[in-house]
């Protein structure tokens, strides 16, 4: 995810850096199925053996997998075809000390759950320690002041949040926004403009569909500049859901 200030800063695309070289042996069937699903060259990154796409989603190779294993859907907020599966009702977040340590990034979590949770969804979120988690996610510092996730897969959310520790010097706002988009990727979300980042960075760029891997989720418009799921965020961001991030998290849980 980038952040977008007076001027458009780089976020964990700063991290990734230099991905542009040839993966490493053990990613080269993950970014062949991914170029297969439709992602253009140019969104795959490859950082410390690490496939992303969109510069702040992780995908694993067995996401990969289920990505061609699925039928087309329709092209017209956007999903991947691998959501949490039913029997997933209490997702437990659970935070490293070093986390922790950021007063700001821990009251962004504790609002990002807050905003799920105030949905009513058939899955609801807890901050860790806790108990009767049916999934479980470890949220971890990373540098940068974006972060980064991935995809759901075998009907599991994406099982680490990586949060920049220099949104320590933002707003808890835009603490609690950046947590909240990086949540919606570990239960399917991608990027709203994700076929044009002008929308929200200020620069062009398309992700690719992705095939099924980018499908529309009925009731949403195809673009909504408010969306907390946009690709890039800026220093005024409020945190909260837009009316059609409501209308798409209810269609999907």
């Amino acid at each position: 995810m980038f952040k977008r200030a007076a001027v458009l800063v780089v976020s964990c695309g700063a991290v990734l850096a230099g991905c542009g070289a040839g993966p490493e042996a053990g990613s080269q069937e993950l970014v062949s199925n991914l170029r297969e699903a439709g992602f253009p060259a140019g969104d795959i990154q490859v950082h410390d053996g690490q496939v992303f796409v969109g510069n702040d989603a992780h995908v694993t190779l067995e996401a990969s997998r289920e990505l061609l294993q699925r039928g087309e859907g329709s092209q017209e907020q956007y999903s991947t075809t691998n959501l949490v599966g039913p029997s997933v009702t209490k997702i437990c977040i659970n935070p490293t000390a070093a986390f922790n340590s950021y007063a700001r990034l821990s009251q962004g979590l504790d609002l990002a759950i807050q905003n799920y949770n105030a949905l009513g969804l058939r899955i609801w979120f807890a901050r860790g320690p806790a108990t009767g988690c049916t999934a479980n996610i470890t949220a971890q510092t990373m540098s940068g002041a974006g972060g980064s996730a991935g995809f759901p897969s075998g009907g599991l959310p994406y099982g680490t949040l990586n949060i920049g520790t220099g949104l320590q010097s933002y707003s808890i706002d835009v603490n609690e926004h950046v947590i909240t988009h990086e949540i919606g990727h570990t239960i399917g979300m991608r990027h709203t403009d994700y076929y044009d980042r002008s929308i929200s960075c200020g620069t062009s760029g398309n992700e690719g569909t992705a095939g099924v891997g980018a499908i529309l989720i009925p009731g949403t418009p195809v673009s909504d500049p408010n969306s907390i799921f946009n690709s890039c965020f800026n220093s005024t961001a409020n945190g909260e859901f837009s009316q059609y991030d409501v209308v798409a998290l209810n269609y999907l849980y």
